[in-house]
């Protein structure tokens, strides 16, 4: 698992002790942010995957909430068993509420644990899509390119043979004349190279494919 970091709200050092304390035990820890209540304004979501809020100034509850919503993180909030949260529901549906009964730190390790595999999830989905999207245009462009290469050869024969006739040439042509010709000579014999390059990788890939398929089509009549 990636290391995100917990952001840990409460005005009670000894709620975020026992939480930073317990996950020491495990073998997989993530980064923690130890805030206050009053501190928790304007919050960056990119600096946290989840929050788990404890006890904090009277009245001030709400307050974290609003600015943890507007941040769009996961939100775990850690109540007394008899404290009456059906407002707080109300007001904020995503929120998550652990109440402290026996065990109750396992079941919020247990349940951190889950958010950050589900982020984990998310931010290896965003990246396979980049990914997915980049080769798009890769194989956009290249198949542009395997499109264009004939008429692309035909411009370079061209360049080609009639620099070629014009090295051939008695006219008068300068020393630096004739070496720029030369010079277009020889760059076009490495752009035709590197198109014959383009022709031999299209076979190449075209042989992969039909091994693929026959490899496929195999597996499929062994599993038959």
């Amino acid at each position: 698992m990636e290391q995100f970091t917990v952001l840990v709200i409460s005005d009670d050092a000894e709620f975020s002790g026992a939480i930073t304390g317990r996950w020491q035990a495990e073998r997989s820890t993530p980064a923690f942010t130890l805030m206050k209540g009053d501190l928790c304004q304007g919050l960056d979501p990119e600096t946290f995957a989840v929050a788990v809020v404890g006890a904090v100034r009277p009245n001030g509850l709400p307050a974290v909430l609003r600015a943890l919503e507007i941040a769009g993180t996961p939100v775990v909030l850690v109540c007394e068993e008899n404290q009456n949260t059906r407002d707080l529901r109300e007001a904020h549906p995503r929120l998550r509420v652990l109440r402290k009964h026996e065990g109750w730190l396992d079941a919020l390790l247990l349940l951190v644990s889950e958010i950050l595999r589900r982020c984990e999830a998310v931010e290896r989905l965003h990246r396979a899509e980049k990914a997915g999207a980049l080769l798009q245009q890769q194989a956009s462009l290249g198949e542009y390119m395997l499109q264009m290469r004939h008429s692309l050869n035909n411009a370079l024969t061209s360049v080609l043979g009639n620099s070629e006739l014009l090295m051939l040439e008695s006219g008068p042509f300068s020393a630096a004349a004739r070496s720029q010709i030369e010079t277009i000579r020889n760059m076009s014999l490495r752009m035709h190279e590197v198109m014959q390059r383009f022709s031999s990788l299209e076979k190449e890939l075209k042989v992969a494919e039909r091994q693929a398929a026959g490899q496929g089509k195999t597996r499929a009549q062994v599993a038959g």
